[in-house]
């Protein structure tokens, strides 16, 4: 069974996202529209990045540390369909 996902927008250099949208369509629309720059990246619903990439094969917790609720809560996984916008273009 094939998971939802949602899109997240962070703006550069923010410290939060500022859109969560249920298409890339509608958040590309968002982001042109207001000639935001930043990174789109698409999440998993109900369940953590860190999780995610284990349960899929994408990383594989090979130290301690992998362990660490510092390492799991800045996790990010490249292998997340994302993109980058300078001034809302792609």
């Amino acid at each position: 069974m094939k998971r939802a996902t949602v899109w997240v927008f962070s703006g550069t250099r923010a410290t939060f996202p500022s859109g969560v949208f249920q298409t890339k369509e509608e958040a590309e629309s968002w982001i042109r529209e207001n000639r935001l720059s930043g990174t789109l990246t698409q999440y998993p619903v109900g369940i953590g990045t860190y999780d995610w990439a284990v349960q899929e094969g994408f990383f594989k917790p090979k130290k301690p540390e992998h362990s660490l609720p510092s390492f799991i809560q800045s996790f990010s996984s490249a292998s997340q369909d994302h993109y980058h916008y300078e001034n809302g273009e792609q």
